[in-house]
């Protein structure tokens, strides 16, 4: 876990706006880059499956052009954060779950998230959410909701930098607050899931600096380098 810096909630900061990220490739090259990962056989899906959805998601999108492009993704009920985060590549290291993140398949969506109960699925409008670094997470979420903006889920954030790996850079990764881990009397564990990219040091090991990192920071901690990733919408076909 990285340092952190805990924050009263008061005036929130403004960052200046970075560069517009790379549109997503197009629903059936992303299929494609999940075949090529094996994801469709984590799922339990044929790629002719895959490569049918994605077939099905090319006419909306050629009719009604998206902002940015769509994102495939894949039920995390059919493909856990723990499965896909060892296909994250940068810097030719793997993608790795930090060793205090055990349970990393038990962070679920929270009740405000709508999730098709389909095995694919399409996100738009995905955002990484940096105007929002140096922002704690339960300063985030409420921000989110009212500008119609859903938080993405560990496993949404993950297909997307397999996706574009260049969404996540130094100074400049993001949480994905979507998914929280809820504890037997109700409650929200504090842990808020991230990506980042290793430093190598402490528990992670000098060997995977550079890595691809899912990780997390407590709720109420705020990191300039950490924006929030979100959508404005998951639907099926």
């Amino acid at each position: 876990m990285p340092d952190t810096t805990s924050a009263p909630a008061t005036t929130l900061p403004a960052l200046p706006a970075l560069p517009a990220l790379p549109v997503l490739p197009s629903p059936s090259a992303q299929a494609e880059r999940l075949i090529e990962l094996g994801v469709h056989r984590i799922a339990g899906l044929s790629a002719a499956e895959l490569r049918a959805f994605a077939a099905s998601a090319e006419a909306p999108a050629a009719e009604a052009p998206v902002d940015g492009g769509v994102l495939l993704a894949v039920h995390p009920d059919r493909a856990p954060a723990s499965a896909l985060a060892p296909l994250l590549r940068r810097e030719d290291k793997a993608g790795f779950v930090v060793t205090d993140m055990a349970d990393v398949d038990h962070f679920a969506p929270l009740d405000t998230v709508a999730l098709p109960d389909t095995p694919l699925y399409l996100l738009t409008g995905v955002d990484r959410g940096d105007r929002m670094a140096d922002w704690s997470p339960d300063e985030a979420l409420p921000a989110l909701t009212a500008e119609a903006r859903t938080p993405l889920l560990l496993t949404e954030g993950i297909h997307w930098v397999l996706q574009q790996p260049a969404v996540l850079e130094r100074n400049h990764c993001f949480m994905t607050i979507g998914s929280r881990l809820r504890k037997a009397d109700g409650r929200l564990d504090a842990r808020t899931p991230a990506l980042w990219i290793s430093n190598g040091t402490g528990r992670d090991g000098r060997e995977r600096r550079n890595a691809p990192k899912v990780g997390w920071c407590w709720a109420g901690n705020r990191h300039t380098w950490l924006g929030f990733a979100s959508a404005t919408d998951r639907r099926t076909v």
